[in-house]
């Protein structure tokens, strides 16, 4: 008896084990790949899923609206000018919703339209009716963010920073792959392979929502009574951080849209490096993301990373602004260089930016905060165009050096407006969390 007794501690002593080992995070886990919680991993996948679609439509939409559509160039870029305009309005109100009904909910619908949307645009024929289905696109575009922030922020967990860095090298991820996948329907060159992509783009919305519904739902967190529908309108100081924000986004676009006309008619860089500009950012924005943003998880240290990278801007600004006039080689050092202190200075607004928007923001209305935002971002990117060809194209190296001194200026403004924004926070900020 005793040894039978022996033999069975010694199974329950083995399985005991065996559970720990269970319990135990995998190496993915301990190193960083995949998020801790279930509830974290679906929503990075939602993430990656989404983006992939998003960006190969991105790099296709142009020669899809001209070769396939057949509208003129100009009708195309007046159409997605106005549809990204109209989506900005979209984010407060709906985030509002978000904050009242619940951000899982309004998100999924928000995916389900725009894959409506997307599929639309396989039917239509006319410009009127491609602008009615950009602007419904673009709406729910902007709604969704708004409807994102408060659902990132309850599944975030203790360590909401990692997280949220997390998530943005994910997208710049699948913008990566989005943008190979792109090129292989380009080289066709075919209506059909121009169609798959569209198709494709809407599919990923509706998968995206499939996924999004696996997570459970997310109550609204109650709002004071003293509270406005409409407060974060009336946060006069959050305002004006959305705005220096707003002002430090333009730099999204001095890679993308000023340096290759800056290289190509300025330069005797090798014009390869316009595309290996762009793979460099997003490599280092996918492998550093994260680890920039350690230590950057509260409004102080968000506003000393805001200030820092005011500064990277302008040196970055200021190696590629050298390369015009030089020798190749040293044009190509300089613009590789200026390339990889820019991309440090966007790691570092990034990390500045996602903490402020979050902390400043009360629980009870993230939803329209984020909105408010999201408006900031998205129309510097609708003016960044015109910026970037009269800054730095129309008026060459000072140019360069202007903007440059504008993102600095706007980089020592925020930590000055971040302690205005404290002394006038009048709620918590700690919403519920999803395990």
């Amino acid at each position: 008896m005793q040894a039978l007794q022996g033999q069975k501690n010694s199974h329950a002593s083995r399985r005991g084990s065996a559970d720990d080992q269970e319990q135990k995070p995998s190496v993915l886990i301990r190193r960083g790949l995949i998020p801790d919680t279930r509830s974290q991993r679906v929503l990075a996948l939602a993430t990656f899923v989404n983006m992939i679609g998003s960006g190969v439509f991105m790099v296709s939409a142009a020669l899809f609206f001209t070769r396939v559509v057949g509208l003129p160039l100009a009708q195309v870029g007046i159409g997605m000018g106005i549809a990204a305009a109209v989506g900005l309005f979209a984010g407060v109100p709906v985030g509002h919703l978000a904050d009242r009904r619940g951000p899982r909910e309004i998100y999924l619908w928000m995916l389900v339209i725009q894959g409506a949307a997307m599929a639309a645009l396989v039917l239509v024929q006319s410009f009127w009716l491609v602008l009615v289905a950009l602007c419904m696109g673009e709406l729910a575009r902007s709604a969704g963010g708004a409807a994102r922030g408060p659902l990132v922020r309850g599944i975030g967990g203790a360590d909401l920073t990692r997280y949220r860095a997390y998530l943005r090298s994910v997208a710049n991820l699948a913008g990566s792959c989005a943008a190979v996948a792109a090129g292989f329907a380009v080289q066709y060159d075919t209506r059909p392979a121009y169609l798959a992509l569209v198709l494709g783009n809407a599919l990923s919305f509706v998968a995206s929502a499939a996924i999004i519904a696996a997570l459970p739902s997310l109550p609204p967190v109650p709002a004071p009574q003293t509270a406005s529908p409409w407060e974060v309108l009336k946060d006069r100081a959050y305002v004006a951080v959305t705005v220096l924000d707003g002002i430090m986004s333009i730099h999204h676009q001095v890679l993308l849209f000023a340096l290759p006309l800056w290289i190509v008619g300025h330069t005797d860089a090798p014009r390869w490096l316009i595309g290996g500009a762009a793979l460099v950012n997003t490599a280092l924005v996918v492998l550093l993301q994260v680890r920039a943003s350690r230590g950057v998880d509260d409004r102080a240290t968000a506003g000393k990373a805001m200030r820092r990278s005011g500064v990277a801007f302008f040196v970055g600004m200021a190696a590629m602004a050298a390369a015009a006039g030089l020798p190749s080689w040293l044009a190509l050092t300089g613009i590789v260089v200026g390339i990889i202190v820019h991309t440090i200075g966007e790691l570092w607004h990034t990390a500045g930016s996602l903490e402020l928007r979050f902390s400043l923001a009360p629980a009870h209305a993230q939803g329209q905060y984020m909105g408010l935002f999201g408006f900031g971002a998205g129309l510097a990117n609708v003016i960044a165009p015109t910026v970037l060809a009269l800054f730095c194209i129309a008026w060459g190296v000072p140019g360069w050096l202007l903007l440059g001194g504008v993102f600095v200026v706007a980089g020592l403004l925020t930590p000055y407006v971040v302690r205005w924004a404290e002394q006038t926070r009048p709620y918590a900020k700690q919403p519920a969390q999803l395990g």
